[in-house]
């Protein structure tokens, strides 16, 4: 049996794809179009952007030395605020040292959390000449002099000569006290059991 090249029988075996330039472009533009229009409701639907209040000052003290030295059994099941560390009420959030705490409530998720930006209020004017003048006012009634400085030094000095000397009397009154106490007989101590506690000095 002889084949012949010429004779193909009937096998479509070119695997190229061939592809239509027109319907493709048509998909694009078409796709474009899509990606546009949703894109624009996607920014309608999101809405203005939220207004936070600037920066202000906090109006309460933070609380670090409270429970500084204390123990406190620890366990898995605990609630967070009461496992160890600091507890942040605001957040729901343990802070395990107080340098990290202070980050954290000074930090930018916590502010949010309290409704504030992390921008601070630019003062006008009037509040800078304002806050001028309680600055002096509050300057005015304790005013500060060179001569109240020197007499601080002075009363500073004056204190702690005599913590010095008092330290010095209560160590001599030891001393005394240590000398003053009449030695036992060596052999009564003995007799008594307590032959191996007295000191070698005399």
């Amino acid at each position: 049996m002889s084949h012949n090249s010429d004779n193909v029988g009937g096998v479509d075996n070119t695997f190229r794809r061939k592809f239509d330039r027109e319907e493709y472009l048509e998909r694009a533009r078409k796709r474009e179009k899509e990606e546009e229009e949703g894109s624009r409701s996607k920014s309608k639907a999101k809405g203005p952007p939220v207004q936070r209040k600037p920066l202000k000052h906090r109006d309460y003290e933070v609380d670090l030395e409270s429970r500084l030295g204390k123990t406190q059994v620890v366990t898995p099941v605990a609630p967070l605020s009461q496992q160890a560390g600091y507890y942040c009420s605001v957040c729901e959030c343990v802070v395990k040292d107080s340098a990290n705490y202070l980050d954290h409530i000074n930090g930018k998720k916590h502010q949010r959390a309290l409704g504030m930006s992390m921008r601070v209020e630019r003062a006008s004017l009037d509040q800078v000449r304002e806050r001028f003048e309680v600055l002096k006012k509050r300057k005015d009634h304790g005013s500060f002099t060179e001569q109240d400085l020197d007499e601080r030094i002075l009363k500073q000095q004056q204190e702690e000569e005599e913590r010095k000397r008092l330290r010095r009397e209560k160590k001599k009154e030891k001393k005394e006290k240590a000398v003053e106490e009449p030695e036992m007989d060596p052999d009564v101590a003995a007799m008594m059991g307590f032959g191996g506690f007295g000191s070698s000095k005399k």
